[in-house]
């Protein structure tokens, strides 16, 4: 994937593929030169589809990226469309050579730094270096929702926020979740586990609970389980109000709203600071993504984590259901087998958890996916991991688990977006960026989401959501320039920089945490 042949028409991503990739909608006629190729179009390819550059027999392998993405399933000739009515996904062996092509840590010359918050020395270094400064109101179930949210509605219909130029804002963590589920169960657990990522995350400065009162995820559980104790002065734990007793929901947001007013002083005394790049811990997202994914935005962002990681700083990639089928080529990059072993494991996992419902990781890519060129799980697997970069995989996770780096994390969750991001965010994410072809319009407060386009006419519909226009790699800008360019939005965005999704307002309804059992 480092270096490929492109023309302003097509690129082609390996001497060993056999389709290339469209860099602008492409009409039937056209001779194509693709490297030292000629090759004629038999039908109209849409920007970020595939066409065949030689005759291709049914059953034969189609590669792209130099790998499996799926298998003919008819004759296809050369310059033929290749996508869903000729590619079918079967399985086929990998071969994981755990650690065999582990890459030594780069080191940056330079020593680069943001303006960020630093908590101090009582956290942990993952929960220690903000970005941005909130103050949290986290209900415990979605029967206290409501109520978190008014609570969040007084007090910035009040004015009171003007006295705190250091806070960012009252920021309402909501779900539909905390009840029908098993006490103490895996679900349960996972919940507290993402909630408490939450409560201590470097971009919350302070924090309540909201509760109903008899809900199954009681803010006792939460606080025992995950040793939600605060250390200032006495020994004592966070504010907790629920609803049956305080004696309804209005007394609650009265309470709610004095909690938070005599939390704001304390939350605004904190300043930004110059800090090292090294306390950024990046979440790698993709979303909306397209057939060019993996050939402008994803590579670019992996040259931006590259950069970061040689600062001493991490990188989290997820969605493991969007790491299958190109997961031996992380396996390859582990640290130690045993890492390696952690990513196969949660591998074989997703395809035990989509058999019991009688689902298949292959029903993704979405709808949208596939109108963007995106074939089969495998071709937008190996694009996603583009965001990785090169450097070792240092460690896997579980969804919503601390991140501790550096280096390159994975961490174990879904491919859906929110629910993705929101385990992101509880692991300790302090800043995001979120490729995208389709044009995903996502933010996720209280942590910044930088949206990097893959094609131009998407990113000029879309302006106003956009941060970044990865499309130009199509017209002849280098994927390292824009990497740069990401690397050096990253801080300028921990610094302070609102992003186009915080300038809309978007990112309170997006905390998805991630549900996996029955509702009971």
């Amino acid at each position: 994937m480092a270096s490929f042949s492109m023309s302003a028409e097509a690129i082609c991503l390996s001497p060993e593929d056999n389709v290339a990739v469209a860099a602008r909608h492409l009409e039937p006629g056209e001779p194509l030169a693709v490297g030292k190729r000629i090759v004629p179009l038999r039908e109209r390819i849409p920007l970020g589809h595939k066409f065949a550059l030689r005759d291709i027999k049914p059953g034969e392998p189609i590669r792209k990226y130099g790998q499996i993405i799926g298998f003919a399933n008819e004759p296809i000739p050369l310059g033929a469309w290749v996508h869903v009515h000729n590619v079918r996904a079967e399985a086929f062996a990998r071969d994981y050579a755990f650690g065999e092509d582990c890459p030594p840590t780069p080191s940056a010359t330079e020593r680069r730094t943001f303006r960020g918050f630093d908590r101090g020395a009582d956290r942990p270094p993952h929960q220690r270096y903000g970005t941005r400064n909130y103050l949290a109101i986290i209900s415990t179930v979605n029967c206290s929702a409501s109520t978190s949210k008014y609570i969040a509605e007084r007090i910035r219909s009040s004015g009171i926020l003007a006295q705190y130029p250091n806070v960012d804002g009252v920021l309402p963590i909501v779900h539909k979740h905390g009840c029908a589920m098993s006490y103490d169960g895996p679900d349960h657990r996972q919940l507290d586990r993402t909630l408490a990522g939450f409560a201590r995350q470097a971009n919350v400065g302070a924090y309540i609970l909201i509760g109903l009162g008899c809900e199954t995820g009681t803010a006792v559980h939460l606080i025992e389980n995950e040793g939600l104790i605060q250390l200032r002065g006495d020994r004592r734990e966070p504010t907790v109000l629920t609803i049956q007793d305080c004696g309804g929901i209005g007394k609650t947001v009265e309470a709610g709203v004095r909690a938070v007013a005599e939390l704001l002083p304390r939350v605004n005394n904190v300043h930004r600071v110059e800090l090292p790049a090294s306390h950024l811990i990046l979440g790698l997202q993709c979303g909306g993504s397209d057939g060019n994914s993996g050939v402008t935005a994803n590579p670019a962002l992996g040259v931006a984590s590259d950069l970061l990681i040689a600062q001493g700083g991490t990188a989290v990639l997820a969605e493991t259901p969007e790491i299958y089928g190109a997961e031996h080529l992380l396996t390859r990059r582990a640290i130690r087998r045993e890492v390696g072993e952690k990513l196969v494991e949660r591998i074989r996992w997703w395809e035990w958890y989509t058999s019991v419902f009688g689902a298949e990781i292959n029903n993704n890519p979405s709808v949208g996916n596939k109108e963007g060129g995106l074939t089969t799980i495998y071709e937008k697997s190996l694009g996603a991991i583009a965001k990785g970069g090169r450097t070792a995989m240092m460690d896997v996770v579980r969804y919503a688990e601390p991140i501790r780096g550096p280096g390159l994390v994975v961490m174990d969750t879904p491919g859906y977006d929110p629910v993705s991001m929101t385990g992101l965010v509880a692991g300790g994410c302090n800043v995001l960026v979120f490729t995208t072809g389709r044009g995903s319009v996502y933010g996720c407060k209280p942590t910044p989401s930088i949206k990097v386009a893959t094609n131009s006419p998407m990113f000029e519909r879309l302006r106003d959501d956009m941060d970044i226009n990865a499309g130009v790699i199509l017209e002849g800008t280098p994927v390292e320039q824009v990497g740069r360019q990401i690397f050096e939005e990253i801080l300028a965005v921990a610094s302070g920089k609102k992003t186009k999704s915080e300038l809309a307002g978007v990112g309170e309804e997006e905390f998805a945490p991630w549900h996996i059992g029955p509702t009971l």
